[in-house]
């Protein structure tokens, strides 16, 4: 969405009036959806691939072999564009920032919004990720960014992803900077992963526009770069969340995240290694 709509939506007393219709109930976000997914979106494409960092050449078929929106939106990239490196890589395609040692109650600044860990990830009914001290992975995705995610590392899964419904408020700064809560609103998956440094949880947020996150994985065991799912169109965010101490990430990615700086990082780029035994 553009800037105009979203600030009608959210500095607006109308705007703000019919967010149950736009926000609330998933028509919208759905209406979209649909459109994007037939052959009607087809004509987007092009809107889509001649922006800045979309990247079109890095699919694995021509543009034009795309027959909707979504489609080309949700595209596979061919194996060489993104090799796996070594380390704990990062799942999604974005901007990252980062967090060390928080715990459930810490306030997390994103873009000039907050929220805790407790309201993203523990839903009312029972907790996704019991209670203690976490390093904290955010990726902001934007609609020129591979929507594919993958799993960071060699790990197992024991039981398929916990479903937290609700909203699809826009993760624009514009909306979140009127609405903090929105990743604590929109709805969320969170998944239980085991690795040999231990639990970690993958989190993926949505966001309007996104009335679908796909998981595509099967069974419980994942090789590292192993294709998770993806998100449908719009921008959306991952979360990646460890024990704090588990990895040792990488000086760049901290020093930027103490500056409050993001950092751009593609899937399979290194975000961590996992300590030596006695080197923490």
């Amino acid at each position: 969405m553009g800037d105009g709509f979203l600030r009608f939506a959210y500095e607006t007393l109308l705007g703000r009036t019919i967010w149950p219709v736009i926000f609330g109930s998933g028509f919208c976000s759905s209406l979209l959806g649909a459109f994007y997914d037939s052959r009607l979106s087809r004509r987007s494409i092009a809107n889509l691939a001649n922006l800045p960092g979309c990247h079109p050449d890095e699919a694995e078929k021509p543009v034009a072999d795309y027959v909707s929106f979504n489609e080309f939106f949700t595209r596979r990239l061919r194996p060489e564009c993104r090799p796996f490196g070594e380390g704990v890589v990062s799942p999604a395609e974005g901007r990252l920032r980062l967090w060390l040692d928080a715990d459930m109650d810490v306030p997390l600044p994103i873009k000039g919004a907050t929220r805790t860990l407790r309201e993203v990830v523990q839903p009312k009914d029972a907790p996704a990720v019991p209670a203690g001290r976490y390093d904290i992975v955010v990726v902001r995705l934007a609609p020129v960014d591979y929507h594919r995610f993958h799993f960071p590392c060699e790990c197992r899964t024991t039981e398929p992803p916990r479903v937290v419904s609700g909203a699809y408020h826009s993760v624009n700064p514009i909306a979140l900077l009127r609405r903090p809560d929105i990743y604590a609103m929109n709805e969320r998956q969170i998944l239980r992963c085991e690795a040999d440094f231990g639990p970690f949880w993958l989190v993926e947020v949505g966001a309007f526009g996104v009335g679908t996150i796909a998981q595509t994985f099967t069974g419980d065991r994942h090789a590292k770069g192993d294709e998770k799912g993806y998100f449908k169109f719009g921008g959306s965010t991952m979360i990646f969340v460890s024990p704090t101490g588990a990895l040792k990430f990488d000086d760049d990615l901290v020093r930027n995240s103490r500056e409050g700086v993001e950092t751009f990082i593609r899937v399979g780029e290194r975000m961590g290694t996992v300590p030596e035994q006695g080197g923490m």
